[in-house]
């Protein structure tokens, strides 16, 4: 285990590389020792990285034009290397003006394939006063490229670094003191996800593999997906693997919540990061739902939370979900803010489906369909951003188009399924409530016909 320490027994310097060692898994780890003074300096040496076969060591040296020749900048990113495990580590090498500059560059990571290094720093070109950066080379045996800025989706306009790729370069983790987190520092992650609809149809089928064929042994980048997300510069069958984990995916599908757990207090959105929380007491219906298991409700205090799923305001959308049961005046799905309404509902007079959706300036819309009868019904709303209309639907077939623009409402809110934004007693839903989907398009007819059926 390499690490940074300012413990005794180094060249004197601000900190030091150092190396604890142990027999085997089992056994406690060894006292630690400072590496050489090739690499260790008068300076700061630290946060080491060490490539996954052992031999090249990744460290970041402060002051280095005053303590080691050959630095750029406040700090550089230096390598060493070794040719075996029991070879002593050779003279570290700066990795030069293209990945160095006169700013400060450091707490890098190197990725498992070694052919990605993620690092932080403060040179041009940034979100903020410290991102996060990559460089790529296609070999091990090639230098390094420009550095690329993981842009505004990622860095804050504050710091964040402290970069540490997993080891199937799924998920970067990183520091930041963005707003959000507990604490002035916080660790965050981001999942790294291949693009695998190559033909950006919003679909992952035979399409992308005959696309992926039509350019297998080249390196072409937009199916070189794998092993790593990043790919390794030829079209092979590490990338079909990846395609094939991903086949009839559809991409479009932005939060889908089946409700087939058993037991416990969350439901697991298998199409994103948005798992809902049950709140009051809900109960899993393991048989008995339209597909497979689902949720029911008591129409007094059950419901679930899930945080922010879109905003409405930004583009189309379309919600979708199985129910039975229920009364007039019950809430299916609903979104929590301020602008945030009724998406999935009944009237309160008759039980007819409604969407509340915007209805704070344009009012409701209501159709003519009963859904409170007792039956398995699949319900949806659509909100259409080319025309800007609502549109319900019911067991696969359209009930209800508003006949007038009607613009969407931001909001950062999460959803609620089974009652109201506002938790209003006449609101809470009576019945099960079996899968639920979210899309960030609107979908056609057709394509409703089939979710339906």
């Amino acid at each position: 285990m390499f690490f940074t320490s300012k413990r005794s027994g180094g060249p004197g310097g601000f900190s030091d590389i150092c190396l604890a060692t142990r027999a085997s898994l089992e056994d406690d780890w060894g006292e630690p020792e400072p590496l050489g003074p090739n690499i260790n300096t008068s300076g700061f040496d630290g946060h080491p990285s060490i490539s996954s076969d052992g031999l090249e060591l990744y460290f970041c040296c402060w002051d280095d034009n005053v303590d080691r020749s050959g630095g750029y900048g406040t700090s550089d990113i230096w390598v060493t290397s070794r040719l075996s495990l029991s070879d002593p580590w050779a003279e570290p090498v700066n990795l030069g003006a293209t990945v160095n500059s006169s700013a400060f560059e450091g707490e890098q990571d190197i990725s498992a394939d070694g052919l990605c290094l993620f690092f932080s720093g403060d040179r041009s070109g940034g979100s903020g006063g410290w991102d996060l950066w990559v460089t790529a080379r296609k070999t091990k045996e090639e230098p390094w490229g420009n550095p690329v800025n993981l842009g505004p989706e990622i860095n804050s306009s504050g710091t964040d670094g402290m970069a540490d790729i997993s080891d199937d370069g799924s998920i970067l983790f990183f520091v930041s003191d963005r707003s959000g987190g507990d604490n002035v520092f916080d660790i965050w992650q981001v999942p790294i996800i291949p693009i695998i609809d190559f033909n950006g149809d919003g679909i992952v089928d035979s399409a992308d593999v005959c696309i992926m064929v039509d350019h297998w042994g080249t390196d072409n980048k937009l199916c070189d997906i794998g092993p790593m997300p990043w790919g390794d510069d030829i079209v092979d069958v590490q990338d079909l693997i990846v395609l094939a984990e991903h086949l009839f995916e559809d991409y479009r599908l932005i939060a889908h919540w089946a409700l087939d757990e058993k037991e416990g207090s969350i439901a697991c959105d298998s199409a994103g990061e948005h798992d809902c929380t049950l709140n009051g007491n809900p109960f899993w219906q393991s048989t008995g739902g339209k597909a497979n298991g689902a949720i029911q409700l008591d129409g007094i205090d059950d419901y679930m939370s899930s945080p922010f799923v879109l905003d409405p305001a930004k583009g189309s959308l379309s919600a979708f979900a199985w129910i039975k049961g229920g009364a007039p005046g019950q809430v299916i799905i609903s979104q929590t803010g301020e602008f945030g309404g009724t998406w999935l509902g009944t009237n309160p007079s008759e039980g007819k489906l409604m969407t509340g959706f915007s209805d704070m300036y344009f009012g409701a819309l209501e159709s003519e369909s009963v859904i409170t009868d007792g039956q398995w019904h699949h319900v949806g709303f659509v909100y259409d951003m080319s025309t800007f209309h609502r549109r319900l639907y019911v067991d696969g077939i359209q009930v209800a188009e508003d006949a007038t623009a009607v613009s969407g409402m931001p909001s950062d809110g999460g959803l609620y399924i089974g009652t109201s934004k506002d938790l209003e007693a006449a609101s809470f839903f009576s019945g099960m409530i079996d899968d639920v989907r979210i899309y960030n398009v609107a979908l056609t007819a057709e394509e409703i016909e089939a979710l339906a059926h």
